[in-house]
């Protein structure tokens, strides 16, 4: 069974305990994946402290060029890399074409994006105000040392959201990817960390622990974190403790509104991806539909016969669209909130039963006949299930998208955009998609509100957000 390393000051560190990843398909065991100590987690902060003022301090020009070859240095290991996305995440490696079904290769192609972009963009001195007295001019300076914590469902991409606009302004970086996808995530950072300055980038791995001895660390600058509203509440706690910035992307429930003007045939694929991309385990997923009554069973019918067409089952066999559930703890949640719905009289319209055999597999789920306050509908189901509420006010529809303490992503639907653009303002939500559903775009900032977190990443605001402003103030005369 092969061992995995962490990446730490350059070197590959291994650990004195280590837990196994698991393929979430078969079961099999992939690999052992080290559990960082207390000393460890200590060690690779302080190498990230001790290389951050001499990354900080090299031209703007050479972070770029080394961040361009980090992008190149993915492309050329894409492959391997999307395998390792598949077989310890589960999506499918290509699915049934780029349009179609975003899988491991299409994430692997996002990482080398997400690297490309930020290293192009700058962040120049500005003056921000000027007269015949004074001076004031505004400069980015790095924070220091990076926390990033990162999740499951996309593990290589979200981490190179931490990771690159990070080191492109001059911080270091200590990652910690999430104890049920680690491998893939080690072997990226080890590819990227053989370009950089030892101790620039450096991980360590494991459980709940080691990601609050590291977000706890008094050496860290800043944290940045994705995941779910509760513990990204106890990271904000931790934070709070020693005034530590904090970038925070947690839990979605996305409100998908349909207006009466929608074509239910036009609109059925944007619907299903926007819900069902990655087996539905996206923060920014399509999570509650509200239809319109005159719609209702048009908009269900198109949606019946996407689930029912497409194929799921190990990622790695050419044709699969749909992969499995990718831990248990997932599995048996979304598990239970179907079985909660069918116990409350909801119709379970397709799926709603497990296949017998291997893998954490569920299908594809369409429920209707509930309602807000179903536990379907309030929280956040983070699978393959959708439940599609009818309505007959679209004042009440707003109102009902908008109850719920979660506002990372909405989206309205409808032929009249002038019309679903009015509504789209009325949403609570970081972004709100017009005829598409989790568009995101590395030059568009992306971020939540209320219980879905603070902070944007992506584009010139993420790169800020990275930074602390400092004024240099002259006075004139």
């Amino acid at each position: 069974m092969q061992a995995f390393a962490n990446t730490v000051n350059g070197r590959a560190v291994t650990s004195p305990t280590s837990f196994p990843s698991h393929n979430p398909a078969t079961g099999e065991v992939l690999g052992q994946v080290p559990h960082s100590t207390p000393a460890q987690v200590q060690e690779a902060v302080a190498a990230a402290r001790a290389a951050q003022p001499a990354w900080a301090a090299r031209p703007d020009a050479q972070r770029q060029a080394l961040l361009q070859q980090v992008a190149d240095a993915l492309k050329a290991n894409a492959e391997y890399l999307a395998t390792w996305v598949t077989r310890e995440q589960g999506k499918p490696l290509g699915g049934l074409g780029p349009d179609q079904v975003p899988g491991a290769r299409f994430e692997l192609m996002g990482c080398e994006v997400w690297t490309r972009v930020p290293a192009s963009l700058d962040l120049p001195p500005q003056t921000v105000f000027e007269d015949d007295t004074r001076r004031d001019v505004l400069h980015r300076k790095p924070h220091g040392v990076v926390a990033a914590v990162a999740p499951w469902n996309w593990p290589l991409l979200i981490a190179i959201w931490q990771i690159i606009p990070a080191l492109r302004t001059g911080n270091t970086v200590v990652l910690k990817p999430s104890e049920y996808t680690s491998i893939g995530t080690l072997e990226m950072v080890r590819v990227i960390a053989e370009l950089l300055p030892p101790g620039v980038l450096n991980t360590v791995s494991g459980p709940g622990d080691v990601g609050a001895a590291l977000v706890e660390h008094p050496d860290v600058d800043k944290i940045t974190f994705t995941g779910s509203t509760a513990t990204g509440t106890r990271i904000a706690q931790a934070a709070a403790r020693t005034l530590t910035p904090t970038t925070l992307e947690l839990g979605g429930n996305d409100a998908a509104i349909v207006l009466a003007d929608a074509d239910p045939r036009a609109i059925a694929t944007g619907l299903f991806w926007g819900a069902f991309l990655n087996m539905g385990q996206t923060c920014a997923c399509a999570k509650r539909l509200y239809v319109p009554d005159a719609l209702h069973d048009a908009v269900v019918a198109e949606l019946k016969a996407l689930a029912e067409a497409l194929p799921m089952g190990n990622g790695l066999e050419p044709g699969i669209a749909l992969g499995p559930i990718q831990n248990r703890m997932q599995y048996d949640k979304v598990t239970a909130l179907v079985e909660s719905a069918r116990a409350d009289g909801a119709t379970i319209v397709c799926g709603g039963q497990a296949p017998a055999g291997p893998g954490y597999f569920y299908p594809v789920t369409l429920v209707t006949d509930i309602a807000d306050g179903a536990r379907l509908v309030d929280e956040e189901q983070f699978g393959p299930v959708l439940p599609i509420i009818r309505y007959h006010d679209l004042e009440q529809a707003i109102a009902n998208a908008n109850r719920l303490e979660t506002g990372l992503g909405a989206s309205v639907w409808g032929r009249d955009t002038a019309a679903a653009a009015a509504v789209a303002q009325r949403l609570q939500a970081g972004t709100v998609w017009i005829n598409q559903h989790g568009s995101i775009h590395p030059m568009v900032p992306f971020g939540g509100t209320k219980g879905s977190g603070w902070g944007v990443e992506f584009g010139t605001e993420g790169l800020q957000a990275m930074t602390q402003a400092q004024v240099v103030s002259l006075k004139k005369g």
